[in-house]
């Protein structure tokens, strides 16, 4: 592979000129132990869901305190994306991912050894920045692997997001009903040590064609432009739309935005190429992203507090901790599977009709959560159907952002892809907990979302999935040939 193109269908597998009949021990390895630190990465974003009642009783802290466990890891992982994106284009993919690996490491082992909600918050906001470890692993497979083995390579790679967050909820259900929560961070260390141990054996860093250095104004600006973009999306059901501090936030945001891109337009080595990441390709991909990254969210809040409600609420099973994170482990299983099947489709029909047909099984699903209510295996179901239509969808994004995105900019473009998917999820947490706040029922102490309430989630989530998959049919084919399954 020269130094400033990808690999083509046509290019050669192997330097002497032959194109390699199957998968090498090398390509195998360098997969799977980049797939392996997706996973584990996105394990760590949702892991604390199910324990966050444990780890604030143990510690005596407020709800809103413990909360930001998970706020912080969401605001530190919006700003590590581009920027470990671009650093990874300037500096070597395969470094700033161990890097990712190193910040997973790191962030447990705080948390590990943490008894109090301040280390535990500084812990978190370590482990945040391994976000960018899964754009990182799509870069570096699509760099690394010939053509004829990229796409398979990088649909696993993309998948592992959802695959992790589906997994990260039965997983930590049952850590809890077995162990203290502390157990939870041990396993997370214990992926980074695999990760980093992995990357460092099995993975190769391609060669380096981008050229000049980091952009640390626009860094600043875009890291503050998130930040108050993504607080109040995390506060909103707190603090409530009306709040000063809600619309104060997002006004500076709206500002902080605009600044970004008349800097970005100035400066000759941006944080993000705007002029590239303008074109329709790109953009139309980055919007998609957002309405599936929504829909995927969506999926993980309406499902264990659904299944974990009293069949007195008229929808709930009274079911454990465990048996609403095993509601999803199907979903992720589903996921994995079907990671290389929108991989084939992709390579048939083009990557954008594979991310309009997930989005099209994305939207089944959450429509048969509508109508299909009445036990535990429809639930099951209906959210494994929306699983299944996630694996292709995500699968497939990062084989239009390869088309799409100059060699250059590889790593920045999926980090930013990667970055629009977060803050689809981040707009589903909003949104969705408004929705669900909006129409109670009230069952002794307790004030418990409605039927209803449920069924607006899923119907906003089959929309959004709709309205992804029409976006997706209007993507330009790019004229840059695509890499064969």
């Amino acid at each position: 592979m020269s130094s400033t193109t990808r690999p083509t269908a046509d290019a050669p597998a192997r330097s002497d000129g032959t194109s390699s009949p199957g998968w090498e021990p090398r390509q195998i390895a360098a997969v799977a132990i980049v797939a392996v630190c997706g996973v584990i990465v996105a394990l760590t974003q949702t892991l604390l869901v199910p324990v966050l009642p444990e780890i604030q009783l143990s510690l005596g802290s407020s709800t809103s305190g413990t909360q930001w466990l998970l706020t912080v890891t969401l605001l530190v992982a919006a700003v590590a994306v581009p920027v470990f994106g671009r650093l990874g284009d300037l500096y070597g993919k395969r470094l700033m991912l161990m890097v990712a690996a190193g910040a997973l490491l790191v962030g447990s082992l705080v948390c590990a050894f943490s008894d109090s909600l301040a280390w535990l918050i500084v812990g978190r906001g370590i482990s945040g920045a391994s976000a960018a470890a899964i754009p990182l692993g799509i870069s570096l497979i699509g760099s690394v692997l010939p053509a004829q083995r990229a796409g398979t390579g990088i649909a696993l790679v993309s998948a592992t997001l959802g695959i992790g967050g589906a997994l990260g909820l039965p997983l930590a259900a049952l850590v809890a009903e077995h162990a203290d929560y502390h157990a939870l961070f041990w396993i997370c260390v214990a992926g980074g040590v695999i990760a980093l141990v992995g990357i460092r054996l099995a993975v190769a860093e391609p060669p380096r064609v981008a050229t000049g250095r980091l952009d640390l104004a626009g860094s600043a600006l875009l890291a503050a432009a998130l930040v108050c973009l993504l607080l109040p999306l995390a506060q909103a059901t707190r603090w409530g739309w009306g709040d000063p501090k809600t619309l104060g936030l997002l006004a500076a945001a709206a500002v902080l935005l605009v600044v970004f891109v008349l800097v970005e337009r100035r400066v000759t080595s941006p944080l993000v190429d705007l002029v590239v990441n303008a074109r329709p390709a790109l953009l139309l991909t980055n919007i998609a992203s957002i309405c599936v990254g929504f829909a995927l969210f969506a999926s993980l809040i309406g499902t264990a507090a659904y299944v974990q409600a009293p069949s007195a609420s008229g929808y709930g099973f009274g079911s454990s901790v465990l048996a609403s994170g095993m509601a999803m482990a199907p979903s992720g299983i589903a996921m994995l599977l079907l990671s290389p099947v929108s991989a084939k489709l992709s390579a048939r029909f083009g990557p954008k009709i594979a991310l309009a047909l997930g989005a099209a099984v994305i939207a089944i699903g959450f429509l048969s959560r509508i109508v299909f209510t009445g036990s535990y295996l429809e639930i099951v179901i209906g959210t494994t159907i929306a699983g299944a239509g996630t694996g292709i969808a995500y699968a497939a994004m990062p084989s239009l952002i390869l088309r799409g995105a100059p060699a250059s900019e590889l790593a920045a473009a999926n980090g930013l892809n990667a970055l629009a998917r977060s803050v689809g999820s981040s707009l589903a947490s909003a949104i969705g907990g408004t929705i669900l706040a909006a129409s109670t029922i009230t069952l002794g102490a307790y004030a418990l979302p409605s039927l209803t309430a449920y069924r607006v989630l899923f119907a906003a989530c089959a929309a959004a999935a709709v309205v992804g998959g029409l976006i997706a049919l209007v993507i330009p084919t790019a004229k840059r040939s695509e890499p064969a399954v």
